[in-house]
Order: C-alpha cells, then structure tokens, then sequence
C-alpha cells in the first residue's frame, strides 16, 4: 500500500542482524516509555515512578512522544524532557524532522485493518505537528539525528529496544495479534538468530502485549508497553511502560515474566486524568481530528483487556487494584 498513512519508505528499514552488536549501555533497571505522545501528565508519574527506583536506572522513550503536543510552547517542553533521557524517534519523530514528503504520512503504516477515516485524521495530526515546529529552529534536525534502535545490557540479558519491530520502524509484527499468529514463528526463529537479541522492547501498535517464545535457536520475549501517554484497557484511564530490571520493581506490576535473573514488568502509569483531558481539549476541541479519533480512547480506553495482553502473566491483585476506580 502506497498511500499516505500506510506506506512504509524504505529508510525506515533495518536488518535484524544489526542488533548484533556491542551494548549501547547497561542498566540495572531499564524503563522503555512508548507512546508518551505529548501527554505531560504522563510524563510527570512516570517520573515519579523512577525517582522510587533503586540503583542505576535509565529511561528510554521509544519513538512517538510527540502527537498531542501540537502547540509550539508544549512541544519544546516534551523535547526538553525527552532529551534529559535516553529517546528514539518514532515514525512521528521521523516524519516531522523530513525536510521532504515522502508521500509517507504521518508513517503509521497502518495495515488494512485500520479504517480510512483514522489515516486520513492521523495524516492531518502530523501536518499540524510539522505547522507548529516551523517556529521552533533546529528541532527538525535534532530529532532526524535520533537513532532507530538501541541495544541495551541488563545482566546477561540483551534487549533490543525499538519502535515498531525488528525490522522497521513502523513495522507491526510485534502487535500481539501478530505474535500470537502461528506463521510468525519461522520469523521470529530467524531474528533471534540473526540478532542475538533476548529480549525485544516496543511500542507503535498502541496496544500492549507480552509474549515469551521457547524457539529452536533459544528464548525470545517480546515486551510491548502499547502507549504510556493513553488508556490500553477497556474502562481504565491509565498509560502502560516497560520496565525491566534485576530486582522486582517497586510498583507492583500488571503483568511480569522472570526469566535468567531480570523482571520484564508492564507498570501502569497513572496520571493526572482531569488536568490531562483538560489541556487536551484546549488543543484539541470537538471537531478537531485528534478529537474524533482519540478522546473516547482518552476517557473510557480502547476495547481491549488486559487478558489479551498477557493472561497468563497477567497479576491478579495487580489487575483489581490497576482497575479500581
């Protein structure tokens, strides 16, 4: 598919193999924060959560950090913060940094699936994003030198942090629909082995999901954090990140795996909901296409459980306590 909001350029593209390479750090706690996109308050708990942490800790935004930003003051603000830490560029990042169209969109990519109403309001977000970082000077250039990937160190283990899959950018092969395809295991099978890689961390699909594969080449888990700036489960307010780490992690999780002596968490991200909807609408009012597609996300979340995204790790005190009012 070539049209805007579905097309994927080929600059996106990387080979599984180039995860076979020496750390780009190590950490004793790792937080990957997919899908802040622009939402302060957010941001906010999140670091809340970090300064509670113990021992080295170092905090990844895996691409899509901007979206609801669209204003030139908030904007600046999320790329102040972001940049303190360790961030990656999204398809979003990507796209608002080209000095060129593509003819790629917002870069989404979105699969067949996706009605074209939501493309078409997505493709008009990104417009205003660009609009908006015409007035601030030298941003485009600091988010196209952004890396697509990083390879990080916890322990033994070695984590392959992205925004979409191991392949590309806006790829989609780590949505947990696709994971749980049995076709996909022969891929999974060949990245692993080409990418020596235990772990992979994620986002992009906007819905989370944990998967842990016993393959013929060794052990691959695949962590999805869906998005920390929006709701992931149906009647809940809260974002969702990726922790993982060599001890269990202060906040009790909604789901977890341990495997070789680290903790792959999903933590919840609960933010300051009224002030978050109220800055959203300032920017975003009724009518406006980020209104339309996202604000019944924003107050009652997407139909999607958390049984879906991990059931069989999925905490049972965890969920009552994540899910009360």
């Amino acid at each position: 598919m070539s049209e805007p909001g579905r097309f994927c350029p080929v600059d996106y593209r990387y080979a599984p193999g180039s995860f076979a390479r020496a750390p780009d750090f190590a950490t004793e706690t790792l937080y990957v924060v997919g899908g802040l996109y622009g939402n302060l308050r957010s941001l906010d708990a999140i670091e809340r959560l970090a300064i509670r942490e113990a021992g080295r800790i170092v905090i990844v935004f895996n691409g899509d950090f901007h979206w609801f930003d669209a204003t030139s003051e908030r904007f600046a603000e999320v790329s102040r913060r972001v940049s303190g830490q360790r961030p990656l560029r999204g398809n979003v990042e990507t796209e608002i940094a080209r000095a060129d169209d593509v003819g790629a969109g917002c870069g989404c990519a979105y699969p067949g699936a996706v009605d074209e109403g939501t493309v078409e309001r997505s493709n008009r977000i990104l417009v205003r994003l660009r609009a908006c970082v015409d007035a601030l000077p030298g941003v485009r250039d600091q988010l196209g030198a952004l890396p697509m990937t990083l390879v990080a160190a916890v322990g033994h283990l070695r984590i392959g942090i992205v925004h979409g899959d191991a392949e590309s950018l806006a790829g989609w092969r780590f949505a947990h629909d696709a994971l749980d395809d049995p076709a996909a295991r022969s891929w999974l099978e060949g990245v692993r082995a080409a990418s020596g890689v235990d772990i992979f961390a994620c986002s992009h699909t906007c819905l989370p999901a944990l998967r842990d594969f016993d393959l013929d080449v060794g052990r691959l888990t695949v962590i999805n954090n869906g998005a920390a700036g929006m709701p992931n489960f149906r009647g809940t307010t809260f974002g969702v990140i990726t922790r993982i780490g060599l001890h269990p992690s202060p906040h009790r999780p909604l789901y977890h795996v341990e495997r070789d002596g680290a903790f792959i968490e999903a933590l919840p991200i609960h933010y300051d909901q009224q002030r978050w909807l109220q800055e959203f609408v300032t920017i975003w009012p009724p009518g406006s296409p980020a209104y339309a597609s996202y604000f019944n996300r924003l107050i009652d979340g997407p139909a999607f459980s958390l049984n879906e995204a991990a059931a069989w790790h999925a905490s049972r005190g965890a969920m009552r306590q994540a899910f009360a009012p």
